[in-house]
């Protein structure tokens, strides 16, 4: 079976935290922001380089519940909050990492955290996420010049896995809130959202990676009850 696989421990980020994101592949990774302990927002940025993190240059706005596409050394930190009031601001940012600082670049059309995204810097999507709430259905795409709105989701949701390498013409979005537990799966072709095979156990803020068509979730939220 080819899915089948251990997991083993790697080298541990020099500042704990939580509510980051991350970008890049298992051997040369970044892990941006986040709270470190919160309420105290973050901004330190590290990069992994197969074995030990290293903290380089921070990010311009620290924010938490982002989203980043692209390799450790060529990215985009895209969107996110800042937890400053009820709601936090939801920001349209953008910025690009060239292996040794962040320029701010072309923001995006409706601020928004927690949404999927996948791509590159020269051909980017993002869909889905929070903008008050409500949860919101809008997609847009980056093709290395400016932001375009495309066809929106079917669902509504938040705190979903995507297709970690997908591409700005197949991707996927799974679980998340919406504002229930979902287990409900979307696929987008370029042109169109639409909804596939459900995961096994609906949940949110699960781990994902792959592509559209052999894509991993992982962990996660699942439903429960207090009672």
């Amino acid at each position: 079976n080819p899915y089948v696989g251990s997991w083993a421990s790697g080298g541990n980020l020099n500042t704990a935290r939580r509510r980051l994101v991350g970008t890049g592949i298992q051997t040369a990774a970044l892990a941006l922001n986040g709270f470190n302990p919160t309420p105290t927002l973050s901004n330190v940025v590290e990069q992994y380089d197969g074995s030990s993190w290293t903290e380089v240059a921070e990010a311009n706005t620290a924010r938490i519940d982002a989203m980043a596409v692209g390799t450790s050394t060529d990215a985009y930190f895209i969107g996110g909050s800042i937890p400053s009031g009820s709601p936090p601001v939801y920001k349209d940012l953008v910025e690009s990492w060239n292996g040794s600082s962040w320029t701010e670049t072309t923001e995006f059309n409706t601020a928004r955290d927690n949404a999927g995204n996948a791509g590159s810097t020269s051909a980017a999507i993002i869909f889905g996420g929070n903008n008050g709430p409500p949860f919101i259905t809008n997609t847009e795409v980056w093709n290395g010049s400016a932001w375009t709105e495309v066809n929106d989701m079917n669902t509504a949701r938040e705190n979903f896995g995507s297709a970690a390498k997908g591409t700005t013409t197949a991707t996927l979005a799974f679980g998340g809130i919406e504002p229930s537990y979902s287990a409900k799966t979307e696929s987008w072709d370029g042109t169109n959202w639409t909804e596939v095979s459900d995961l096994n156990t609906a949940r949110n803020s699960l781990g994902f990676s792959g592509i559209q068509t052999s894509a991993l979730a992982f962990a996660g939220l699942p439903k429960f009850s207090l009672a």
